[in-house]
């Protein structure tokens, strides 16, 4: 099986890299559309703003193949919020448009934002994704910005608020958290994603 993790440019690449390798499998970290194409599953991670990322994939031409891939994709924080309408972060950014919802910031409901650290992630739709990782188990968080809960939510938690921390539409998945930092259940997570 080919596996490759999108070179967006983040600092977190070769954590899922190896953390992909602790469940058995190898992957390529790659900007190369055409190792892209030929891939069976992908993962797409993010770090910094939506604005970057999406530039840096216009920039590689992968914009327009992302949005349209039918390969299982796995986005990874900012990786999941692109698979939004827009961000309301800085001036308005237009992302990935797989689900009709707009990224908003957190509101300072009496925590802190940034959101970082463990939080615990309510599953509220079965789907392969938490196959053998309990309800309200906790995973590693770091963000600043969220989707709402919705129809193609699969897990939410809450920091001030309940938000969206797991999606599923079609081929296309997205975690809020960051499984590669999340020990067992993270690679568990991986591994999921990883058999389909």
């Amino acid at each position: 099986m080919t596996i490759v993790i999108i070179n967006t440019g983040c600092s977190n690449l070769n954590s899922i890299k190896y953390s992909i390798q602790r469940v058995g499998y190898q992957a390529s970290i790659t900007d190369s559309i055409h190792d892209i194409k030929i891939a069976h599953k992908i993962f797409l991670p993010g770090v910094g703003t939506a604005a970057a990322v999406i530039n840096i994939l216009k920039n590689k031409n992968l914009l327009s193949f992302i949005k349209n891939t039918t390969q299982p994709i796995l986005g990874i924080c900012l990786g999941m919020q692109l698979l939004g309408t827009y961000s309301d972060e800085g001036k308005k950014c237009i992302l990935l448009n797989k689900i009709p919802y707009s990224i908003k910031k957190l509101p300072n409901n009496n925590c802190y934002i940034p959101h970082i650290g463990w939080n615990i992630v309510n599953i509220t739709k079965n789907n392969f994704l938490f196959n053998n990782i309990d309800d309200n188990t906790r995973f590693y968080f770091l963000h600043s910005y969220y989707m709402k809960q919705n129809e193609y939510t699969i897990a939410i938690s809450k920091h001030g608020i309940s938000f969206c921390s797991a999606v599923a539409v079609e081929n296309f998945f997205g975690v809020q958290f960051h499984p590669e930092k999340s020990g067992y259940s993270g690679e568990q997570l991986i591994k999921n994603f990883l058999e389909i």
